[in-house]
Formats: structure tokens, sequence, C-alpha cells
């Protein structure tokens, strides 16, 4: 009797494949191949200029590629727009949030997807349901605001970054990308967004954390994957690595010998 086969290995959630994206003469991304793994938080670290924004901006949709492609769960994928992205369970939250300030919070979770109430066409804005879900939702997320009526304008720093955060979960996200998400926050509130990823982590939610701060960094990743000159140039898991590390690796002093993380090639330093 033959053997039977082994089984094969999980695809990664989302994967970039060879990932390619020029302007003009300038490669803000050359060849990048990377994986995230279901249930990672995946940290992206670099200089300004390193590709990261431009690499994300692939990912969520924003931006298409001039080679190479993406896939979920091994599937290749192509997103031509934001809202296919989504679509697919990739949510982003971006530095400025993409809130309206003179809303209320509820208005914000439920902006362009409102609820409804009524029949065939006579139907109007289910504003009580509306709230309802979005306090729900915000306080599974252990998100504290006074009240889903607030304008957004009036929140704190921190409390406007768990909105933003919320929206985008509250809609089923696979995959939740940040683009530095403490930033301008002061320490305390730097602090509950911390806890609101780590809380999203033992859920078991894929996220990508774009970030300048390191100590931020080794707090709330499990992987950290650095970008220099467009170019991949490793990947280490958060415990087995330091500062020391990633800051030679982000100057590109780091050995230049390739390395291989959870079976995404990793080209070598520049």
């Amino acid at each position: 009797m033959a053997a039977a086969p082994a089984d094969e290995p999980t695809p990664p959630l989302l994967a970039a494949r060879n990932i390619i994206k020029s302007y003009g003469g300038v490669h803000a991304v050359s060849d990048v191949t990377l994986d995230f793994p279901a249930g990672t938080v995946t940290a992206i670290v670099g200089d300004n200029g390193a590709g990261k924004s431009t690499f994300i901006k692939i990912l969520a949709g924003a931006l298409q590629p001039d080679e190479g492609h993406l896939e979920i769960d091994g599937r290749p994928v192509r997103f031509t727009t934001p809202a296919q992205a989504r679509a697919a369970g990739i949510e982003t939250v971006y530095q400025d949030l993409s809130l309206a300030d003179h809303r209320d919070v509820t208005e914000n979770l439920f902006m362009g997807r409102e609820l409804t109430r009524g029949w065939g066409p006579f139907r109007v804005t289910d504003g009580r349901a509306m709230r309802q879900q979005a306090a729900k939702a915000l306080d599974e997320l252990n998100v504290k605001i006074p009240s889903v009526k607030q304008e957004v304008r009036k929140l704190s720093g921190g409390q406007r970054q768990g909105v933003a955060i919320g929206r985008a979960v509250h809609w089923g996200s696979r995959v939740l990308i940040m683009d530095e998400p403490m930033a301008a926050l002061g320490l305390q509130e730097s602090h509950r967004v911390q806890d609101l990823v780590l809380r999203l982590s033992e859920r078991g939610l894929t996220q990508i954390v774009v970030s300048h701060n390191l100590d931020h960094v080794f707090t709330l990743s499990t992987r950290i994957a650095v970008m220099r000159l467009g170019r991949l140039v490793g990947v280490r898991p958060t415990r087995e690595t330091d500062h020391e590390e990633i800051v030679r690796m982000v100057a590109g002093l780091a050995d230049r010998t390739p390395a291989t993380v959870e079976g995404a090639p990793v080209a070598p330093a520049d």
C-alpha cells in the first residue's frame, strides 16, 4: 500500500510575491517577497525612503505593483482599489486616521456602510442600531470614549486612534494594517493603543504595523521585517533579535548572508 501523502503546509493568510514598484528611475519597492502568516504581528521598519509606505499601500489596494502579485490563502489576487482589498478582509488605518472630525463616533464607524430599516425603496437610516453596534464594538476592544454620540474632533489622540482601529476591526477584517499607530501620542495614550494591538493579537487577528519607534516594535510584534532602499533585507522573530541587530539592518551594516524566515526568501542586505 502506498504511503499517504504528507499534509501540505498551510499557506500564509497574506503574501506578497516579487513585488516591484517604480516611479521613473526610482525603485520604491524592489522584488519584495514576504509572507504574513495568520495571527502574527509583523512590524515593518526602515528609514525614510526604505519603501515601507509604498509597500503597505500595495497590500491595501491603494497602489498596484508594476510586477509581482499578492496572494490570500495561497490564491493570487489583484486589487485595483482599496475597496477590493477591504472586501477581501484587509483594512488599513493610515497615520491621518481618515476620520470625519465633525461627525460623531457612530457615523465614523458606519460611514459609507450605514444600516437602514424599512421596506423596498422606503428605507431610512437606523441610527439606534448603529449606535448599539458601535458601542458594543468599542466596548469589546476596551476603547474608552465618553459616548458614541461624541464628535470625533473632541476626542483625544488615543481615543481617535481607538475609533479608527475599532472601525477596521468591526468590519470583519482578516488583516489589519496600521501606519505609525502611536505617532504623536503621549505616553499614557501610547500604552492604551499598545494594549489594543496586543488584545487584537490575542484574538488571532493578523496585523501589520509600520513604526519608527523600536521600543513600540519590540513590544507589539511577533516578527520584524526590515526594509532598506526598497528591498527587504531581513525578517527576524522578535524574540530572537534585539535593538542592535535591527538598527544595523536598517543602516545596512548587518551580515550580508541571506536568511530564510518562516519559508519566505529574504534578500541579502545591500
